[in-house]
């Protein structure tokens, strides 16, 4: 596997974190029952912190990326074991 490669699955599983972590605990303004004048009721009440969030997506990320890429690049995993796990035949075998 490339270092690109690699970057690429870290951006991927960092995507999916981030997205799911920023419904987590979110109040909307429905929610809490005074809907400003111009905002749809699924406004986020209160600030959300970005930041925040984006530094605990990092760290999820970091604890599912480094295991997956190590158990990639160790050999365990091979294209051939993904093709018999589809059910597709693998040519030449």
């Amino acid at each position: 596997m490339s270092i690109f490669s690699a970057i690429v699955v870290f951006m991927m599983i960092w995507a999916m974190v981030f997205l799911i972590g920023l419904q987590i605990g979110q109040r909307t303004q429905g929610d809490e029952g005074e809907v400003a004048p111009g905002t749809h009721a699924s406004t986020p009440a209160h600030p959300i912190g970005v930041w925040r969030r984006m530094a605990w997506a990092t760290a999820i990320t970091l604890v599912l990326w480094v295991p997956l890429i190590w158990f990639i690049t160790s050999g365990n995993l091979t294209i051939d074991d993904l093709r018999r796990f589809t059910g597709r035949e693998v040519p030449g075998a």
